[in-house]
């Protein structure tokens, strides 16, 4: 079974379109202003923080500490 698509213009017809000048053109004020000059962000404003949060920071030395240990203890081994 195929569906029939309607061949009407789904495009509003200009010449009963509210808000249109002749030959198609918009008058001045009756677009709305772009997106980004309606206002500001979406939800409360909310502070940048600055720099690493303790908790990650701490981790990542503690893995390159073991990192190097490993190497240190692998590299003095060989020397045996």
């Amino acid at each position: 079974m195929t569906r029939k698509i309607p061949e009407s213009n789904p495009d509003p017809d200009p010449r009963i379109t509210a808000g249109l000048e002749p030959g198609g053109g918009v008058p001045p004020g009756e677009t709305p202003p772009g997106e980004s000059s309606t206002g500001t962000g979406a939800g409360p404003y909310r502070p940048l923080t600055k720099g690493w949060a303790t908790g990650p920071l701490a981790i990542i030395v503690i893995v390159a500490v073991v990192f190097a240990l490993f190497f240190l203890v692998y590299a003095v081994v060989l020397d045996l």
